[in-house]
């Protein structure tokens, strides 16, 4: 199996197997084994990370999210919802080899043109970015840190 680079993130107890000669990663959030892939490692690191560290309640989140815009299907890496089920917040997951540049922005926003979430994180394991979209102001701020799920104005758990 290849190895994996660190990220930077927390560890977690990663469990991988082999299916069909491929390795394959747990996704806690689908219940099922998954492809190991560089952005896949990235994906199940942040979700632990957002659930263990940021307190994140693991069933109001999603992993592969289909949305539809203009007659195309896309789909959003995460989609973190409140207790009513509104969509608030969408990751999106680039491979550690990949730079977040602006048209990884570009492509979460157009996921948000269907969503309309209040925040939108993008990671490529080493970098992490965490905006909050002020719809009225029409605006948005970058923030230092993800905040901690109680403080995003979402409703507790």
């Amino acid at each position: 199996m290849q190895e994996m680079p660190p990220l930077n993130l927390p560890a977690f107890e990663v469990r991988v197997a082999q299916r069909s000669g491929k390795p394959v990663i747990f996704d806690f959030i689908r219940r099922t084994y998954v492809a190991l892939t560089p952005e896949e490692w990235v994906r199940q690191h942040f979700v632990h990370y957002l659930v263990g560290q940021k307190r994140f309640p693991a069933g109001l989140m999603a992993n592969e999210v289909t949305a539809a815009y203009n007659g195309i299907k896309r789909r959003c890496d995460t989609v973190l919802y409140r207790r009513n089920l509104t969509p608030f917040m969408i990751v999106e997951y680039k491979a550690p080899s990949v730079r977040i540049t602006q048209a990884v922005f570009e492509q979460i926003t157009r996921y948000n043109m269907v969503l309309h979430v209040d925040y939108l994180v993008v990671s490529n394991g080493l970098q992490h970015y965490c905006c909050r979209i002020d719809y009225k102001e029409n605006r948005y701020t970058f923030l230092e840190d993800i905040p901690m799920y109680e403080e995003m104005g979402a409703p507790p758990v």
